[in-house]
């Protein structure tokens, strides 16, 4: 595979700008439906190589990409490597089915194909296959007619981990000692005196954005209520965090949106699958996610970067893990006992306005359910 020539200036994910992509460049995110979920959001399938197979709406070309993607489906297993094969004909949107590693993007309009530059505006088809790394970076392209050479060089990738050729390190900030060990203990208290709630994960829906429950989240929360906590937990954050963070990401923290206390109970199968925190309307305003361990002595309930890799990292009791809300992040399972943490998130008076346009917006008469 190789990269194209004569790259656009703009390269922002979500960038909607003429392509071709060329090697290194970031993949533009979108948001498609799948034979198995609608509007399956693409930019967190990072962590792993991904191929994304571009058909034609010619039967043969359409019939042999396919035929070599289903003979070499042992490839995809959605730990190494993942594919997705992107179908703007009627008739293979009507029977495609998703399976482990191998999944469809059914682009009736074609706006998934023209963003990566396999359909112009003209109609013209460029038929191809890319391969991203996982940091959702082009690592190659080719014809989609080259079927035999793609597949066979997918099976020399190196293992992701290995795919920068260096290690790498989330750009994550941990900071010890940020809260005392009695308030810790207070604070998983007030927890277990409450039970908590599940609660959902945010999606845009129209012009709002609302929790919606699955399993993509199991986790029971408890948002404190009581005016002087809340006053400790800001003070101490001031003092002790707030600094570090603008020290290390020359950010200004201004306002904390959540006073939040999760639990991640092992009863519960207690996770969160990898996800950004900034991706929907009401959260645009999120500049850095904070989690605050308040307890030891549980298993897994790590945060793991999938873009930079399988290691997790887990601060002290009572010490933080700061980092940019559009991060994707996960929290591991936990498979003992609970994890207790306070889970709020940072942002500057940009942000504020930011959160106050969407609120406006959704409370005028005109906005739209």
């Amino acid at each position: 595979m190789t990269a194209a020539s004569a790259p656009p200036p703009d390269r922002r994910p979500g960038n909607a700008a003429s392509l071709p992509l060329t090697l290194g460049d970031p993949a533009p995110w979108f948001t498609a439906d799948t034979p198995s979920q609608p509007a399956f959001t693409f930019n967190t399938v990072a962590g792993r190589y991904v191929l994304l197979g571009f058909l034609p709406l010619d039967p043969d070309q359409r019939q042999a990409a396919m035929v070599a993607a289903g003979a070499n489906r042992a490839l995809f297993d959605d730990v190494r490597l993942s594919a997705f094969l992107v179908a703007r004909d009627p008739e293979t949107a009507a029977s495609a089915r998703d399976k482990r590693g191998l999944r469809w993007f059914l682009d009736r309009d074609g706006a998934v194909s023209r963003l990566y530059g396999a359909l112009d505006d003209q109609g013209t088809e460029t038929p191809l296959w890319i391969l991203l790394d996982p940091s959702l970076r082009v690592a190659g392209r080719a014809p989609l007619a080259a079927a035999a050479q793609v597949f066979q060089m997918l099976r020399r990738l190196p293992e992701p981990d290995g795919y920068a050729e260096v290690p790498l390190v989330a750009p994550v900030l941990i900071a010890p000692r940020i809260l005392e060990p009695e308030l810790c203990e207070r604070l998983i208290a007030l927890f277990d005196a409450d039970g908590g709630a599940f609660g959902g994960v945010m999606r845009d829906g129209g012009a709002r954005t609302r929790a919606v429950m699955d399993d993509f989240k199991k986790r029971r929360d408890v948002t404190i209520a009581d005016p002087q906590l809340k006053a400790a937990l800001r003070d101490a954050l001031a003092r002790r965090l707030f600094p570090q963070i603008h020290r290390a990401f020359q950010f200004q923290v201004t306002e904390i949106e959540r006073y939040l206390l999760g639990c991640y109970d092992a009863d519960d199968g207690g996770l969160f699958r990898a996800h950004r925190d900034d991706t929907t309307r009401q959260t645009a305003n999120r500049k850095f996610a904070c989690s605050i361990n308040l307890n030891a002595g549980f298993e897994g309930g790590d945060l793991r970067f999938p873009e930079y890799g399988r290691t997790t990292c887990r601060p002290p009791v009572g010490g933080a893990v700061a980092f940019s809300c559009s991060l994707l992040h996960e929290a591991t399972p936990v498979t003992r006992g609970r994890r207790y943490a306070f889970l709020p998130f940072f942002y500057d008076a940009a942000g504020a306005r930011t959160l106050a346009a969407y609120l406006n917006s959704v409370e005028s008469p005109q906005a739209p359910g």
